[in-house]
């Protein structure tokens, strides 16, 4: 299985870090954000890795060669020119990813100990379009399922914006953890061009395609956002 890693994006949140350094290269006990997410693929045999790069693309361009992918076949989708956000950023890597076989994306700022193995065999026992990882975690913007986890909208409880793809009495808010298997038709089912986010993609199609919610509560998880959050993940990740 093939997988990508975004880490393309700005890092504004990261600040002062990010003003020299791409939030990639952000260090937890002694590793980068990268390293810790291109081993977490090692653990499950995926070795074959897409990777993103816009902010300071040289820095961790360097850092790949340096270390020798730390073990892995890294390839570089080129962003130096645009950031196209995760959507854009997915779209651009279509020819690195193509293939007949399902592949997996994560965000590099995201460390997570979920059971890949589980999350492919959930995918492959149900057969969506796409399958991600999501927990009862508590965040500002939710993605709404039925029960069944099937992905039915969107919402903001800060600012009270909706999105709705499929009316159903009850829906269930759950966080979006950032690891997401596709089927490879998703190429051709994309309707967005640019720069945009998955989830508006999501949206887009889950009204005709199924699209599901791997809940896996319980298991570690930490979102490297802010710079405070480097203890946290500190605490969580030796």
């Amino acid at each position: 299985m093939k997988a990508m890693i975004f880490s393309a994006g700005l890092g504004t949140r990261f600040k002062p870090w990010t003003d020299k350094h791409p939030k990639a290269l952000a260090i937890v006990n002694g590793k980068s954000l990268l390293q810790r997410n291109i081993e977490y693929l090692q653990q499950y045999g995926i070795t074959d890795v897409v990777v993103n790069v816009h902010h300071f693309a040289e820095q961790i361009i360097d850092a790949i060669q340096v270390n020798k992918g730390w073990g892995s076949n890294i390839v570089i989708s080129d962003e130096t020119n645009e950031v196209l956000e995760t959507g854009g950023g997915l779209l651009k890597a279509k020819d690195l990813l193509n293939g007949s076989e399902p592949f997996l994306t994560l965000n590099v700022d995201i460390l997570t100990n979920l059971d890949l193995n589980k999350l492919i065999q959930f995918h492959k026992e149900h057969k969506p379009l796409i399958s991600f990882g999501i927990t009862t975690r508590e965040t500002s913007r939710y993605l709404l399922f039925n029960e069944n986890n099937r992905l039915c909208g969107w919402k903001n409880i800060k600012t009270g914006e909706e999105k709705i793809s499929i009316l159903t009495p009850t829906l269930d808010p759950k966080a979006y953890s950032c690891v997401v298997v596709f089927q490879p038709e998703i190429f051709s089912l994309i309707p967005q061009r640019g720069k945009f986010s998955l989830t508006e993609t999501y949206l887009d199609l889950a009204a005709e395609h199924l699209i599901l919610g791997y809940d896996h509560t319980g298991d570690k998880f930490v979102d490297v956002g802010k710079p405070e959050s480097v203890l946290k993940a500190e605490a969580m990740f030796k």
